[in-house]
């Protein structure tokens, strides 16, 4: 009996001691108090912490936004010492708003970013969802370094915000101001970044925007330009065919400017420029096959691979043709085989040629056309001083309008031919070097000038008919539908003096004879003179009388002209 009260004594001891542990364990917890906990056990609707007491704190597994695991440390605030069941009544809920409330006050005084998510929209602005069940209110203008086009875009994204006015407790939202945070950012990241980075340096961004000359890249709130030009060593037509806007891409610094803030990339210096190489590749003389990238009045572009571009000039696309514009024989993204005809790698310039992969029918256009060659083609151009006749595609013969006729001046070609006419025409002169043929009518014909020299040689007596008197001389049409003229002065005798009442003896229509004095070919140029021709008929009477077989005859010259001019008095009488 004795043992048995001993062991309860013992037993009631020990439980007394217990308690007074207990309690003693209580006597430093208040409600409200905030402790750090540690989780011992989990299972489908609670979470228990052991806070150092006697008992474990049971929590929802709904106060948690993950599920922590067994050894995890959480902290919760204390509710009640003793709830129902003798158990410690403790609330992460609770502790997490007391925990953000602290945050937030200190982060407000201090203006240090807070994180925030834009929740919803809300009337002038968004309503941010701040943790804790806290909520801030973000003006629409205080929402991005942009204007914000379409509010709903801005739903779901959690980033840093500024507390411009805090709110505890949750009935009024505070204030908050991410615009400030995102300023502050953009400042230090371009600090660090003009502080640190190098031309030739590779820099990443993302594919903000497009223009007409390139495309902008942020590269952490600012931005550097990606021109159309260093997009590709190649021909770029459209910026968006090489980037995409959102992509992230790698870019070569070329240039960087501090004061004026200008940063500018480069794709293509990603890659070695091909120019390095050409040599290595091409020769003067080789034949490449390659697409057409531009047309110019001038020439066009053809793309011998990315970054090299060569010009066939226009005058180097046909050898015959006449091609006014390269676009009446090329469109861009034509395919074609050119030859390298020259290149210069200081310039980054290829010469390019067509017509040199065809034969040059100027080569052997002497033999095809020779001098002398009669032919029957048609009139393509009519100018001024000719016609245009066409002898073959792309091939045109000129005749010149004094070519036309040996003796009839032509003053109108148009009104000897027309455009479309078929004449007949022989080849006077070919020009390979020049790429010139001359033709002419008037050859198909004997030149009546030349026979009228041979026929009619100087100071030989020619008839003719008059075909115009003017105040200079008489008009003589003679033999061929050759016109001569005999000046004025030429239209009396060696001992005659003019008088306008000479030129009034001459009527066009009738027949008058005079002396060859002059005959040219070439000028087409026939002088006559009855004042030529009257002298020497009076030289050569008095060679008759000089030369007489009466050797008694001892007339003196001036005799012999005083009887020839009593003769002819009489026969005036």
């Amino acid at each position: 009996m004795a043992e048995e009260q001993e062991m309860e004594e013992k037993k009631t001891r020990m439980q007394d001691l217990l308690q007074e542990e207990y309690l003693k364990s209580l006597d430093g917890i208040e409600d409200g108090q905030l402790v750090t906990g540690t989780v011992v056990q989990v299972n489908n609707e609670y979470v228990f912490v052991d806070v150092g007491y006697k008992s474990e704190g049971r929590i929802s597994r709904e106060e948690f936004a993950s599920v922590p695991e067994v050894g995890d440390e959480v902290k919760v605030v204390i509710i009640a010492k003793e709830g129902k069941g003798g158990q410690i009544v403790v609330s992460k809920k609770r502790a997490d708003f007391k925990e953000r409330t602290d945050e937030l006050k200190a982060a407000s005084e201090s203006r240090s970013p807070v994180l925030g998510k834009f929740e919803k929209v809300i009337k002038g602005g968004f309503e941010v969802d701040l943790g804790g069940e806290y909520k801030g209110f973000c003006p629409l203008s205080k929402a991005d370094v942009q204007r914000v086009e379409d509010p709903e875009t801005m739903i779901g994204i959690t980033d840093y915000f500024i507390i411009d006015k805090f709110h505890g407790g949750t009935k009024l939202k505070s204030v908050v101001n991410r615009r400030e945070y995102l300023d502050q950012k953009i400042k230090e990241n371009k600090e660090k970044f003009f502080s640190t980075v190098q031309i030739g340096d590779v820099v990443e961004g993302v594919v903000k925007s497009f223009t007409s000359f390139g495309a902008f890249i942020d590269l952490g709130g600012f931005d550097g330009l990606l021109h159309i030009n260093d997009m590709s060593w190649g021909h770029v037509t459209r910026p968006k065919d090489f980037v995409k806007k959102g992509q992230v891409v790698q870019l070569r610094l070329i240039n960087i400017d501090p004061e004026t803030q200008k940063i500018n990339l480069s794709l293509k210096h990603m890659q070695e420029d091909p120019w390095t190489t050409f040599e290595q590749k091409y020769n003067v003389g080789d034949t490449i096959k390659a697409p057409v990238t531009k047309i110019t009045t001038f020439g066009a572009f053809i793309e011998i691979e990315p970054g090299i571009e060569g010009l066939a000039h226009i005058s180097e696309l046909s050898w015959t043709k006449r091609i006014n514009n390269p676009k009446e024989v090329l469109d861009v993204g034509d395919v074609v085989e050119a030859k390298i005809l020259g290149y210069d790698l200081d310039k980054k310039r290829v010469s390019l040629g067509l017509k040199q992969l065809e034969e040059n029918p100027w080569d052997t256009i002497s033999e095809r056309y020779p001098i002398g060659m009669t032919l029957s083609k048609p009139v393509v151009k009519i100018t001024n001083s000719g016609a245009f006749i066409n002898l073959e595609e792309g091939i045109d013969g000129f005749l010149h309008i004094d070519d036309i006729s040996w003796t009839k001046k032509v003053k109108n070609m148009a009104s000897f031919c027309s455009e479309g006419d078929v004449i007949d025409v022989v080849v006077i002169r070919v020009e390979p070097e020049n790429r010139r043929i001359r033709l002419g009518v008037k050859q198909l014909e004997g030149n009546p000038w030349q026979t009228l020299r041979h026929d009619y040689p100087k100071f030989s007596t020619i008839s003719g008919v008059i075909t115009n008197v003017t105040d200079f001389g008489v008009f003589v049409k003679v033999m061929g539908d050759i016109e001569g003229l005999i000046s004025k002065y030429n239209l009396v005798g060696p001992d005659e003096e003019f008088t306008d009442e000479v030129l009034k003896k001459y009527k066009v229509g009738e027949p008058i004879t005079a002396m060859v004095v002059e005959c040219n070919p070439s000028t087409q140029k026939l002088s006559l003179s009855v004042k030529e021709m009257v002298r020497r008929s009076q030289q050569s009477e008095i060679a008759k009388y000089i030369h007489s077989d009466n050797e008694n005859d001892t007339y003196s010259l001036a005799e012999m002209m005083r009887y020839k001019d009593e003769d002819k008095e009489k026969g005036d009488n």
